[in-house]
């Protein structure tokens, strides 16, 4: 088992004010924090299950409407190919359209390049590295952490509007997971929930104006968050909303993206449903279960539909 160092002991990038993982499971690597998802943190997880209720953490793939950040609407076919039988495709499908993970291809660190240090030639347009098929082979499964920042806001009469850049920080997250009575552990799938979804699915207008969205909830996008999630042991981050991080974001506190995905090999993933396992949770008092998530075997994908699962 690969000696995780704290995050203050990884090199340091100075041009990006921010520390690479790229040598702690050697520059071949090809699967990031999914690494820390072995098979006893799995066994872990399974003694998490206490009742067998089953969530779908998943949206139809034909939503939310990303329109207005240019992914039009794919189209749906349904032919016979006999008398007998029924097939069918999908035109114009984005795999980063509906409740999806982003690869480790995803997004480059500047001219610093993506994981591990690879370039366009290995990870680019025409490359075949760090695509959704090495996590699909894996599998993305272990204890799945709710953080229900939405709920203990509001239980506190704090209300978290989806369409405002309302910044959730260390401390806040510390604050929720403790109230949760959870501590996060090795290979620990953290789902955040700030209830974007929820708002979204609810038909709040600012949400459907067609136009580009201005603003959400999401995590800070500092270095102290990323130390918090290295150094806790997160795996992989499943949220809610548009973009895991707050938007549109401060440029002086820095891009989580680029800090968790590239530089720390990071599993992010957008527009999760998370409403009726919060429903649950807030009303057993647990927080935890067994997450399981099979992204498209695609060699070389940039992103995947989840295909998320959440076992109490």
């Amino acid at each position: 088992m690969t000696t995780i160092p704290k995050y203050a002991e990884l090199p340091l990038i100075p041009a990006l004010r921010a520390r690479h993982a790229w040598d702690v499971h050697g520059r071949e690597d090809q699967l990031g924090r999914v690494n820390l998802m072995t098979p006893a943190a799995t066994l872990a997880a399974l003694s998490t299950v206490r009742t067998g209720e089953v969530f779908n953490l998943c949206l139809p793939l034909n939503q939310p409407d990303l329109s207005w950040a240019g992914r039009k609407k794919f189209s749906h076919h349904v032919f016979c190919p006999d008398r007998n039988t029924q097939d069918d495709y999908l035109d114009g499908f984005y795999l980063q359209g509906s409740t999806q993970w982003d690869s480790l291809r995803h997004i480059k660190a500047r001219e610093f390049g993506f994981y591990g240090g690879r370039q366009d030639a290995e990870a680019g347009p025409h490359g075949r590295e760090l695509g959704i098929d090495h996590w699909a082979r894996h599998g993305i499964v272990g204890r799945g952490v709710l953080a229900d920042v939405y709920g203990f806001c509001e239980r506190r009469g704090q209300r978290i509007a989806a369409h405002e850049d309302f910044t959730i920080t260390v401390p806040l997250l510390r604050e929720v997971l403790a109230d949760a009575k959870v501590e996060l552990a090795s290979g620990d799938i953290l789902l955040l929930r700030t209830g974007f979804v929820d708002a979204y699915l609810a038909g709040q207008p600012e949400l459907h104006t067609g136009e580009p969205l201005a603003a959400s909830p999401g995590l800070e996008g500092s270095e102290e968050m990323a130390e918090f999630l290295w150094d806790s042991g997160v795996a992989a981050i499943a949220a809610d909303n548009p973009a895991v991080e707050v938007m549109p974001g401060d440029p002086s506190v820095g891009l989580l993206h680029r800090r968790l995905i590239p530089l720390l090999g990071f599993a992010l993933g957008e527009f999760f449903d998370l409403a009726a396992l919060a429903r649950h949770c807030a009303e057993d008092a647990h927080y935890t279960g067994l997450f399981m998530s099979a992204p498209l075997h695609l060699p070389g994908g940039v992103g995947s539909p989840a295909n998320a699962l959440f076992i109490k």
